[in-house]
């Protein structure tokens, strides 16, 4: 193994060059997210790029969803020495201040999206819990993630279609997360556990407001118990509050688990209460056309040759595309207010199999 551009700087965390990662599990990935929209619900964007060490791979992806037409590319290649280019193919990733100013590129308007975006952080990023997750005795996620809310601006093209990207109108929210998670080709599953999956629910809710941002995460069994559980508020000038174990409220489209909002009951560190009621604006399926949650086009990690490029058009209206909603992760931009005060960002949910506080007996369970 030959020392990469990075063993300059002093940056290691383990007696390992940088090229080598201080685990040697296969699903080891460090990857960027960015929600970019315009308040309307008519127009998103959900982007990022990944590296995954020992799978050899790079890859990014963009989904534009344009009313009930979602516009998805992926592109995928050879992983080479890891250094500051993040780049694969006609997508690229420019770390112009860290921590608050990022520019995303993407050439690609031949094949249905381009873009030429720039990213500036309105509020510090804030790094969240750690994330661990078992299947059985093993870990299948060991990840830290910091995330951040702010704007937009520059130019999106989808479908031959141009927009103007202007500040005062797109919002949006980042991450970036690193560790372990399930990427790339699967791995013989083994003996069978004797607890078998019951179920997955998920809420993820990182929201701004004109003084401060708001991020609550909140990862519950099928009994209810609370596996992961993270609501902050952070202000312009760096200080964090704790928000307790927040109380959610769903609400339901009648005959579904297609959430129309939530209702997230916080305290503040002195104890008074904290609500935010949180409207979604319409959601983005992440396993439909992004690459996460068992994607059955694509999914993130897998190698495809060198210089690998895809394009797929999604009319989410079509029976055969709303079918697979139900079964994965879904982002919502959305509206929030707290005691009149207006906020936007991502409300991220899934809710699939039993879910005892949601009154969701089994996978087949939807609401009254």
């Amino acid at each position: 193994m030959k020392p990469t551009p990075l063993d300059e700087y002093p940056i290691h965390q383990a007696p390992l060059p940088i090229a080598r990662a201080a685990t040697s599990d296969r699903h080891f990935y460090d990857r960027s997210y960015f929600l970019a929209h315009d308040r309307t619900g008519d127009i998103a964007l959900i982007t990022g790029l990944g590296t995954y060490p020992h799978l050899g791979v790079i890859d990014a992806f963009a989904l534009v969803r344009r009313g009930d037409v979602h516009y998805s590319v992926k592109f995928s290649d050879a992983l080479e020495a890891r250094g500051l280019d993040q780049r694969v193919g006609p997508y690229r990733v420019e770390v112009v201040d860290p921590l608050q100013r990022i520019r995303l590129i993407c050439d690609a308007t031949d094949l249905g999206v381009g873009f030429d975006l720039t990213w500036d952080g309105s509020f510090p990023a804030v790094l969240e819990q750690s994330h661990l997750m078992y299947s059985g005795p093993r870990v299948t996620l060991d990840a830290n993630r910091f995330a951040q809310l702010g704007t937009w601006s520059g130019r999106l093209v989808v479908d031959g279609t141009e927009f103007d990207v202007d500040p005062d109108v797109w919002l949006g929210s980042r991450d970036r997360s690193w560790g372990i998670r399930p990427v790339g080709e699967s791995i013989p599953a083994g003996r069978p556990l004797d607890d078998a999956n019951e179920g997955l629910w998920w809420l993820y809710v990182p929201l701004r407001f004109d003084d401060f941002a708001l991020i609550v995460i909140v990862q519950e069994t099928p009994d209810g118990y609370r596996t992961l559980n993270d609501a902050t508020r952070v202000f312009p000038d760096g200080r964090v509050e704790q928000l307790g174990w927040p109380r959610i409220e769903i609400s339901y489209t009648s005959g579904t688990r297609v959430p129309t909002g939530a209702r997230l009951h916080c305290t503040t560190p002195d104890g008074k209460p904290l609500t935010v009621e949180v409207e979604s604006l319409g959601g983005i399926p992440l396993h439909v056309g992004a690459g996460y949650g068992g994607d059955p086009d694509w999914t993130h990690g897998t190698w495809h040759g060198r210089e690998w490029s895809r394009a797929d058009r999604y009319d989410m209206s079509d029976p055969a595309n709303a079918g697979r909603v139900p079964w994965g992760v879904v982002d919502h931009p959305a509206r929030a207010t707290i005691d009149g005060q207006v906020g936007w960002g991502l409300f991220e949910h899934a809710s699939i199999g039993r879910h005892d506080p949601s009154g969701f007996r089994d996978f087949g369970s939807v609401a009254p």
